[in-house]
C-alpha cells in the first residue's frame, strides 16, 4: 500500500473545488501506480477550528506529510507558500514526490 499526501493550492477555492482537484490528483496517482493499493492521507481540513490560521493548517499538514510514502503536488503548487514549504520538506527529508 502506498500512502499519498496531496499538496494543493487552496486559497480562494471552495470546498467543492478542492475536493474535485483532490479526486483528479488521486486518479492521476492511480494511473502512475496501477498495481498498487493507494491510500489518500486526509490533509484537507474541512472541519478545522473556526480560528485556524494558515500556519495552523500548514503545521497539521506537515505532521501528515511525515506519514507519506509519496507526495503529489498539484498544478501551480510553486505559487503558494504552504505548498512550497511542503515541497521543501519533501526535498530535505527525502520524501518521494511527483509534480503535476
Amino acid at each position: 500500500m502506498i500512502r499519498v499526501f496531496i499538496s494543493q493550492p487552496m486559497r480562494d477555492k471552495t470546498n467543492e473545488q478542492i475536493k474535485t482537484e483532490r479526486k483528479r490528483a488521486l486518479d492521476e496517482i492511480k494511473t502512475l501506480y496501477p498495481n498498487e493499493e493507494i491510500e489518500e492521507i486526509q490533509s484537507f481540513f474541512e472541519d478545522a477550528p473556526h480560528d485556524a490560521t494558515p500556519l495552523w493548517c500548514l503545521g497539521e499538514s506537515i505532521k501528515l506529510l511525515g506519514q507519506a510514502d509519496i507526495a503529489y503536488f498539484c498544478k501551480d503548487w510553486e505559487k503558494y507558500r504552504g505548498c512550497c514549504i511542503e515541497h521543501e520538506c519533501c526535498v530535505r527529508y527525502s520524501i518521494k514526490h511527483v509534480e503535476e
